[in-house]
């Protein structure tokens, strides 16, 4: 029973605090479109409403500092890729949330507890593919 309570405090906190964003703030906490608002105004040397989704990424990168701090077997990493695979899986990452509209927490969490059906289609796409790729790439690294 307690190998579940972690995993299951982990979601009520995130639901919790995406709740808290939407209803304080009146924002979503799809990070794919926070961190593209942050790039957005870098790049039209504005200053827009950059503080906040600077603060948000920073709370994100500094929660996995802490837990890395804290139990650092949380976070171990044994998967031997290279570098390059790496840079082009994030790219892929990055171009399919732009195609999407977004990504998994912005559609999964937030979208389909506002009971939006573009996201709960999204959502939907997203599980489909990944489970596909996944299965894929097993198939043809056998396993690996």
């Amino acid at each position: 029973m307690g190998e579940y309570l972690l995993p299951l405090a982990g979601g009520v906190t995130i639901g919790v605090a995406v709740s808290l964003m939407l209803v304080l703030n009146g924002r979503v906490a799809g990070v794919s479109g926070i961190l593209g608002g942050v790039l957005t105004n870098l790049f039209r040397k504005t200053r827009g409403d950059s503080a906040w989704r600077v603060l948000f990424l920073l709370g994100l990168f500094s929660g996995g500092l802490i837990l890395r701090a804290l139990n650092p077997d949380l976070l171990e990493n044994d998967l031997d890729r290279s570098l390059p695979l790496l840079i082009v899986a994030g790219l892929l990452v990055g171009y399919g949330t732009s195609v999407g509209g977004g990504c998994t927490s912005g559609h999964g969490i937030c979208g389909i507890s506002r009971f939006s059906p573009r996201s709960i289609l999204a959502t939907l796409i997203f599980m489909v593919f990944g489970i596909l790729t996944a299965t894929v790439f097993r198939l043809i690294t056998g396993g690996q």
